[in-house]
């Protein structure tokens, strides 16, 4: 996914059964990537996007990501766009989407107590080793040492769409050029696929998309504009 991620499972179970987990969940991920890459030439989101692969022969995982993101266009009013760059790009839902999935698979092999953390898109699930609830850290957007905030819980969906990394890579799909307006943008809910499409599609509507947030049922979230003001949801759950 040309990102890192980290697994830190939380549960006293031996440390084969442990091992097996992580690597299941590592597993699901790397297929992930060789799927729905749009850097490798063989993956099925390219073949598919060159034409090379009919959608009724498509996986039923790739069918389904873009039925889900052709309804994301539609309560984004058009701001999530897989084409949003002119060909087939649904890297902004299928990595939230992808650590969702293994989080649920994580839980439901009895690893309750789990964070996966993939660039900055988390799960976490029950609590850390120390009985706590999770912490964490949303990275500061002109100081990747620094942190300008920390959440806590034990069952949160974390994704955080930025312009500190990679540039003003998000496009509003309407002028066809990079968003701006805001640097970073956190969303907070119980799905990651839908967390990390909500955090693009604000960042590609600019300083409109602090309003659309503050209307999205069932989140929460936090800003950080282009002129360096913080804003954030009441309810987002913040670390004392």
């Amino acid at each position: 996914m040309g990102t890192a991620i980290s697994l830190d499972l939380a549960d006293d179970l031996p440390v084969a059964e442990l091992d097996g987990l992580a690597g299941d969940a590592f597993a699901w991920l790397r297929e992930v990537d060789a799927r729905f890459s749009t850097y490798r030439a063989d993956s099925e989101v390219c073949r598919l996007d060159r034409g090379e692969l009919p959608l009724s022969t498509a996986g039923a995982d790739l069918r389904d990501v873009l039925a889900r993101c052709a309804e994301l266009w539609k309560v984004t009013d058009g701001f999530f766009d897989a084409y949003a760059a002119g060909r087939l790009d649904p890297s902004g839902y299928v990595k939230g989407w992808a650590v969702q999935v293994a989080s649920d698979r994580l839980l439901a092999a009895g690893a309750a107590n789990h964070c996966l953390n993939a660039g900055g898109d988390v799960r976490v699930r029950g609590r850390s080793h120390t009985g706590r609830p999770w912490r964490i850290g949303v990275r500061h957007p002109w100081d990747a040492m620094s942190t300008c905030l920390v959440l806590t819980g034990t069952d949160l969906a974390v994704a955080t769409s930025g312009v500190y990394e990679r540039g003003h890579h998000v496009l509003d799909p309407r002028r066809g050029v990079p968003a701006r307006g805001l640097r970073s943008v956190t969303v907070v809910g119980s799905d990651l696929g839908l967390a990390d499409a909500y955090a693009t599609a604000a960042v590609a509507m600019g300083p409109a998309g602090v309003g659309w947030l503050e209307g999205l049922p069932g989140h929460q979230h936090a800003v950080v504009t282009d002129d360096a003001r913080l804003l954030h949801s009441t309810a987002l759950p913040l670390a004392d």
